[in-house]
């Protein structure tokens, strides 16, 4: 019986870590800093409005020689929470709106953290 209510209780990896989702993007060359600095901005405006999101980080690079110039991070509960936050309509515009016209390449990286800690000291 033991054994049987250790099972029950066990989930697997990715359902019961946090989830650090890091977006590293390719500009269009068109793309001023100014226009850089308002996908910043919309990116913390728009994506902090998604119950799923725990937090959001966003940037340029500081090399110009670095051939990722823009990156978004951010963190999720559990991948059942990115799933969601995926097809959410916010999310969706702001690709359609504000990454796509912008971006010419991107990475994703995906990455589990210990929901235990501080993200910061993790």
């Amino acid at each position: 019986m033991d054994s049987d209510l250790r099972a029950a209780s066990e989930t697997p990896i990715s359902f019961t870590l946090m989830v650090h989702h890091v977006v590293l993007y390719k500009l269009k060359p068109e793309v001023t800093p100014a226009r850089v600095e308002a996908m910043m901005m919309n990116a913390r405006m728009q994506l902090l409005k998604i119950p799923e999101v725990l937090s959001i980080k966003c940037g340029k690079r500081i090399d110009p020689e670095l051939d990722w110039p823009f990156f978004i991070a951010i963190d999720f509960e559990s991948m059942d929470k990115y799933a969601i936050f995926r097809e959410d309509p916010i999310f969706v515009k702001f690709t359609e709106e504000i990454i796509k016209p912008n971006t010419e390449d991107s990475l994703a990286l995906d990455f589990e953290m210990d929901p235990g800690k501080d993200v910061q000291f993790s």
